[in-house]
């Protein structure tokens, strides 16, 4: 039966796809956006780039526009939270008190940064980033002159970096592992993208821990383990990942192992009731396990792949892993999984450069500088057997590798 009632319990870039598929898809019904912060859906990810360094306004973030989303007729409730969701009539219970019932529900409540316990009179002067609030409130803060520390070296943390020390801020990183991203890119792509930011003028610290932060009445003193000195900022960053927010999952009984746990098409355990985001654990017969994962490219597709199954038209999203970052006037794309050591196509040095992780001759994955382009085709040579010799030579177009089996088959059929 075609649903005339559809909740989101979340209300960002996944419930806000989600919405727009289901009106493009022509569904009719009633629709719910249901959010706690105090804005529309918007995009997270300029939020520590072109946001957070002023050359990118509010208004550009909006996933939906206002006028569409009046001419579509979406509800969208902000600054509303969710108890729970009573499983066999799929009642929504608001912490207004009010209630709506739906046909369909979607969790897609995202997640929250890990903290870390500061102690000290200005908490003011700790910051993280995940909200467009967060940025607002960061953004104060790069000055030139200022002097900003930023503990976690992953994406959030040296995006962060790169817009700060543009902006004139003295910044300094403190990170656990010897190299940056290493556990996602492997050591000597992670060695490259730390060489960026040092040669940007980051004073980026690796293989360090802390053993404290606290403020005092105006800035940030940071303990670190074996170093007599503690170290001295303006503010913090944490940036040590996120959690997913699934406390109104529990609560309605859905099936919760660090996300709510969906099948391919984001089925909760519950019928009618789905997920999608980065509070979702989807299968991935690609994967062959659950995973949940944590890019604006997976909410969307989970936004779409969802609300088709909401409408009896089981899609599935299975796409490698791709995602972006743009730091230092540059843009780092990678999509698959990294396998070891990557093989090279261009110039490592001058930070121009595509490097292809294989499995004997089986394209894996690739991480580039630069290089969008390249990025593209991989995904279409993802899984495929190739020459290595070839992948790495630049004068061969990867297009026509990735087209090369098509263009085989094509010979064949005439």
């Amino acid at each position: 039966m075609t649903p005339r009632t559809i909740v989101t319990v979340g209300a960002g870039q996944a419930a806000a796809v989600a919405a727009r598929n289901l009106r493009r898809q022509g569904f009719d019904g009633r629709i719910v956006l249901i959010g706690d912060e105090p804005h529309a859906p918007y995009q997270r990810p300029p939020l520590s780039k072109e946001f957070l360094a002023g050359t990118e306004s509010e208004s550009a973030l909006w996933i939906l526009r206002p006028s569409w989303i009046a001419d579509n007729d979406i509800e969208i409730l902000t600054g509303t939270s969710v108890a729970r969701v009573e499983p066999g009539t799929r009642t929504v219970a608001l912490d207004s008190g009010v209630d709506i019932t739906a046909d369909a529900v979607l969790f897609a409540t995202g997640g929250s940064p890990r903290r870390v316990a500061v102690q000290g009179p200005r908490p003011d002067l700790v910051h993280y980033l995940r909200t467009l609030d967060d940025a607002v409130a960061l953004a104060r803060v790069l000055v030139p002159g200022k002097r900003l520390a930023i503990v976690g070296a992953g994406f959030i943390g040296l995006e962060i970096a790169a817009t700060a020390a543009a902006a004139g801020v003295a910044v300094t990183v403190f990170e656990s592992v010897p190299v940056p991203l290493a556990r996602i890119l492997g050591t000597a792509m992670g060695q490259a993208v730390s060489g960026l930011h040092r040669d940007n003028g980051v004073d980026l610290r690796t293989g360090v821990q802390l053993d404290g932060i606290r403020t005092t009445g105006d800035g940030v003193v940071i303990e670190v383990s074996g170093s007599a000195t503690p170290f001295e900022a303006d503010a913090v960053v944490i940036g040590i990942g996120i959690t997913p927010n699934t406390a109104a999952a529990e609560a309605s009984g859905l099936h919760v192992r660090d996300g709510v746990v969906v099948d391919a098409s984001g089925r909760s355990s519950i019928p009618n009731i789905y997920a999608a985001g980065d509070v979702a654990r989807r299968y991935s017969a690609r994967a062959g396990r659950h995973i949940r994962s944590e890019h604006f490219d997976n909410a969307s597709r989970q936004g779409v792949a969802v609300s088709n199954a909401m409408l009896g038209r089981d899609t599935v999203s299975d796409d490698a892993p791709w995602f972006w970052s743009d730091q230092h006037g540059r843009n780092l794309q990678f999509v698959g999984v990294a396998t070891g050591d990557p093989v090279i196509r261009g110039d490592v040095g001058a930070l121009d450069f595509t490097g292809f992780y294989l499995e004997g001759s089986t394209v894996c994955g690739a991480f580039a500088i630069d290089r969008g382009e390249d990025i593209m085709a991989v995904r279409e040579l993802l899984g495929r057997d190739v020459d290595i010799a070839a992948l790495c030579d630049e004068d061969i177009d990867l297009w026509d590798l990735a087209y090369a089996d098509i263009d085989e088959e094509t010979q064949v059929q005439r």
